[in-house]
């Protein structure tokens, strides 16, 4: 049986080996094929470009049209000024510059002089209404085409899947955060702007699950996935997106009692997220515990103690304490991302399906430097991502939170003024509101009938002396 301590020291070794290769040191054929894919692939969710950009509505065809035709234009106005410049230094530095120089004459073309003599075309018949918006949407999407592979800004024409199997379809390019696009999918669906509310990306591969984070560009984690890949995004709601804001206790309490923890006040978690969020740094659950590792040679599934620190996954040695001077680094988080999993005790033979994964977002089949962990119940696992999360993007998550709470807030503000009731003008009457005609007077079917004790009053002039 090989030394744990063996073991880890291998696994560092291999994600150095990883780091590396995904860094400065990538060969050039395959950096060369990365990057002519990447060029090619406008469209996530679609077999090709131009089945994506038929899916997209027309002012959303339109919109995309602008923009790449505001992107071109200023292009070609940038290399122009840089062109032009370029000219006059030349020159000027030859002494041969005069402002005639600049000055060229027209020279008619052949193409322009022959159609000019040649006489105009007959009319055409017109065709039927959907016939030529068909043929309009066809030419726009062949130019869309065309000016997608110029374009000096990214974008990708996105599937977006919802829960009940139907579909979006978007266009996101490169400077779009995950925020952003969430906030387009909340006015093309008209659902509610629950903090709840998340933007995921599956992998059927690797049965493997992530929730992309607010801050993010969501280009460029799409732009790693592979032309053939099956990943999917999704638009669903997730309670545990942001549990541990609205409960921090079950984080950073975890060690009490089960019953205090559900008794505890809002304004005492309120101070507990001004203590481990609004100081001069964040602080990360002290989370620690008996965790299963997936040994990669052995393919077998080994119990071991985790503890988690700002910097990474830490574990105890063999025959070691839980000392800070003991410990030993199993993993950091500035190169991977977390991933839950679906039934891995029948794909992995896990001892339960309360998994997680830690890889290279770039890494999107199965691979020896992917981290499986393994938990007893649905309770740590939900820990252990969250508090992973926290280590990982600090006061970040922090202000995503924040972000969305506001956007709830004013979209809810919103609706009450806009359904609250039209105020009519005041009318005299008896316990009772009616509807006013544009005479000023009451509409006779509001009227009620009056109680039983209900003295009429006086008619005018009554009772008075003549």
């Amino acid at each position: 049986m090989e030394d744990i301590d063996a073991m880890f020291t291998d696994l560092l070794g291999e994600m150095d080996i990883l780091t590396q290769s995904l860094g400065y040191e990538t060969d050039s054929s395959e950096i060369s094929s990365s990057s002519s894919q990447i060029e090619n692939n406008f469209s996530i969710g679609f077999t090709d470009l131009k089945e994506s950009l038929n899916e997209l509505e027309d002012h959303d065809l339109d919109a995309l049209m602008a923009d790449l035709g505001s992107d071109l234009t200023e292009t070609e106005e940038t290399l122009n000024a840089a062109k032009t410049g370029h000219v006059h230094t030349q020159q000027h530095k030859s002494g041969l510059y005069t402002p005639q120089q600049n000055v060229q004459a027209p020279i008619p073309s052949s193409s322009s002089s022959s159609s000019s003599s040649s006489l105009p075309p007959e009319p055409s018949e017109p065709l039927p209404a959907g016939e030529a918006e068909a043929q309009a949407k066809a030419a726009k999407i062949k130019l869309a085409l065309e000016k997608l592979k110029e374009a000096k800004v990214k974008k990708l024409v996105v599937k977006v899947m919802m829960s009940d199997g139907s579909s979006k379809t978007l266009m996101v390019d490169e400077r779009q955060t995950v925020r952003d696009v969430l906030d387009n999918l909340f006015e093309k669906t008209h659902c509610d702007c629950s903090v709840d509310w998340s933007l995921c990306e599956t992998n059927p591969e690797l049965q493997a699950e992530r929730g992309f984070e607010d801050h993010e560009y969501l280009v460029e984690p799409l732009s790693a996935w592979t032309r053939d890949s099956e990943n999917k995004i999704l638009f669903l709601l997730r309670p545990n997106k942001y549990l541990l804001f609205k409960d921090p206790q079950i984080f950073y309490l975890w060690k009490k009692q089960k019953q205090f923890m559900n008794e505890i006040k809002e304004c005492h978690k309120e101070l507990l997220l001004k203590e481990h969020f609004e100081g001069p740094s964040v602080i990360v659950p002290d989370l620690e515990g008996p965790l299963y590792l997936r040994e990669d040679r052995k393919k077998s599934w080994k119990r071991r103690y985790f503890l988690l620190r700002a910097s990474g996954i830490y574990y105890v040695p063999k025959g070691k304490t839980k000392t800070s001077r003991d410990l030993a680094c199993f993993l950091q988080f500035d190169k991977v991302n977390i991933y839950t999993t679906t039934d891995y005790k029948q794909k992995y033979k896990a001892p339960t399906n309360f998994c997680f994964i830690l890889k290279h977002p770039q890494i999107q089949k199965e691979s020896q430097y992917i981290r499986f962990l393994c938990c007893d119940d649905e309770h740590t696992l939900s820990l252990w991502v969250n508090s992973i999360r926290v280590a990982k993007y600090g006061a970040t998550l922090y202000h995503n939170y924040q972000k969305a709470v506001r956007r709830a807030l004013t979209t809810t503000s919103t609706l009450h003024v806009t359904s609250l009731p039209v105020s009519s003008p005041p009318t005299h009457s008896t316990g009772h509101i009616a509807t006013v005609r544009a005479n000023g007077h009451p509409d006779q079917d509001d009227l009620s009938e009056p109680p039983p004790d209900f003295i009429p009053p006086p008619p005018p002039g009554w009772g008075s002396v003549v």
